[in-house]
């Protein structure tokens, strides 16, 4: 609770306290002021009630003391801030006032985008500008300030858009990372296992020719031991007739002769004992990618999952897809297809000849092509050439080829469509498709004249897959046969 100024003030001096004593009748006053009165009349007495006062020094009353001092900082603070206001009220009169010529700013140059004063506008400087009233020039600037703070706004919103988009990106890029790494490796293990298993079966061989070979050798060997054997038995008894009297040598001749005669003492037969090092090493490398290719598959086209749609699912190995309905997550980045459910190859095709068969299945709603790369992907569009789209449509059971307008195709059997071939040569500019579940009928042949490069293209609202097929790789080897010409 706050006292009025008036209690704050000394009676003698009619001011604030300075240094205020508290006497004996609980009257206070100026230290000051009450040593003038007492040295003015000649006695302590106190200059309200008249009542004696003690003769020791009159104590300070701190309370009234600090409560003066906050009152004289309270109004120093106030004064300071009434001076400041009007200093401010000074500049902004001074600002109101053209600082060339202080007259007060009543035009608004359109040219310049300045307040003038009439002065200005009659001066050479801004003499033929067009010029209104400030009260005309604040609603304009108003709507101007507006107007770019809408547009700050939505470049604002735009930004905090990317930024989510790009945090969700990087996530997005871990996951497929994770995924292409675990990809790489399974394939990488199926080729280990081939490798594994054409390792193992070749060092079995080995091992039994091994087997075979070392058996053959000690059959051998057993052989020449029991001719060793022989052949001693038959030495013996050739120095024993040699020792022999006459008469038991002639006697013991021809049945010595028949004995020793025989005996095999021909060369033993060792051709064929090594093992044959060459069948197991000669052109090892190249054998082993003979049996791989058994196990390998080349696809002519593989699909982009960038540019894939958020509905569309693709196979781990790229070659097929299907649509599912439900977005898997997928950034929203500029190469995707985000208004139907499309995607394209991964390698775009300049020139040259090029084929890849795909197979529809019981897919019943699908567009197969070519699209050129510059085709916009964020917009709702027809695939028709017209919009860099080279397609065949099978919709409602029937066959289309998306021309403008598109032309109904009539098969010459009703059987089941079940595999496309797209055959394209860039160099002629032709596209044709071919039905290849029986003979390889023609369907239809685009002819345009292609001036940038084309992706393959698919599109397809049906569960059921859409599978780009594999072809067969043939390995060959090229020996070049060198003569010799002897003189």
């Amino acid at each position: 609770m706050s006292l009025p100024v008036e209690d704050l003030e000394c009676p003698v001096c009619c001011d604030i306290f300075t240094d205020p004593v508290l006497l004996s009748c609980s009257h206070s006053f100026c230290r000051e002021c009450v040593r003038l009165c007492w040295e003015t009349s000649g006695s302590r007495e106190c200059p309200m009630c008249r009542k004696r006062a003690s003769k020791a020094a009159p104590t300070t009353n701190l309370a009234l003391r600090n409560l003066c001092e906050t009152v004289l900082e309270a109004r120093r603070e106030s004064s300071s801030t009434e001076e400041k206001e009007k200093e401010k009220e000074k500049e902004k009169e001074k600002e109101l006032n053209c600082g060339l010529h202080e007259e007060k700013l009543k035009l608004f140059c359109l040219l310049d985008k300045q307040p003038i004063c009439v002065v200005c506008y009659l001066s050479k400087t801004h003499k033929n500008h067009d010029c209104s009233t400030m009260e005309e020039a604040v609603v304009n600037c108003k709507h101007e300030l507006s107007t770019t703070l809408t547009s700050l706004q939505e470049k604002m919103d735009s930004l905090k858009r990317i930024h989510t988009n790009s945090n969700d990106t990087i996530d997005y890029i871990k996951k497929q990372a994770l995924k292409t790494q675990q990809e790489i490796k399974a394939q990488f293990e199926q080729l280990h296992q081939v490798l594994h298993r054409d390792e193992s079966e070749r060092l079995a061989a080995l091992k039994r020719e091994e087997d075979e070979k070392i058996a053959g050798m000690r059959d051998k060997v057993g052989e020449i031991l029991e001719e060793m054997f022989s052949l001693e038995e038959c030495f013996n008894i050739l120095e024993s007739e040699l020792n022999a009297d006459d008469m038991s040598l002639l006697m013991n001749f021809k049945a010595t002769q028949d004995r020793c005669s025989s005996l095999p003492l021909g060369p033993v037969n060792m051709s064929g004992t090594l093992i044959d090092v060459s069948k197991h090493l000669s052109n090892l490398k190249y054998s082993i990618w003979e049996n791989l290719n058994d196990h390998l598959e080349y696809t002519p086209v593989t699909l982009d999952p960038n540019t894939a749609h958020p509905y569309l699912i693709l196979s781990d190995d790229l070659t097929s897809l299907y649509y599912s309905g439900l977005s898997y997550g997928c950034p929203d980045n500029p190469e995707r297809f985000q208004m139907s459910a499309e995607v394209v190859g991964m390698n775009a095709l300049g020139s040259g000849s090029h084929h890849w068969l795909v197979e529809t299945g019981s897919n019943r709603d699908w567009l197969l092509g070519v699209t050129s790369v510059s085709a916009p992907r964020n917009v709702d569009i027809s695939a028709r050439p017209e919009n860099g789209f080279w397609t065949l449509c099978y919709r409602d059971g029937e066959f289309r080829a998306m021309t403008s307008p598109p032309t109904a195709l009539s098969l010459a059997t009703e059987a089941h469509v079940s595999r496309i071939k797209v055959q394209l040569d860039y160099n002629n500019g032709t596209l044709c498709f071919f039905d290849c579940s029986g003979d390889d009928t023609l369907l239809y042949t685009f002819e345009s004249t292609f001036t940038e490069m084309l992706l393959p293209y698919f599109y397809t609202r049906s569960q059921h897959p859409l599978r780009v097929l594999p072809e067969n790789v043939i390995v060959t080897a090229l020996r070049n046969e060198v003569s010799k010409h002897v003189k």
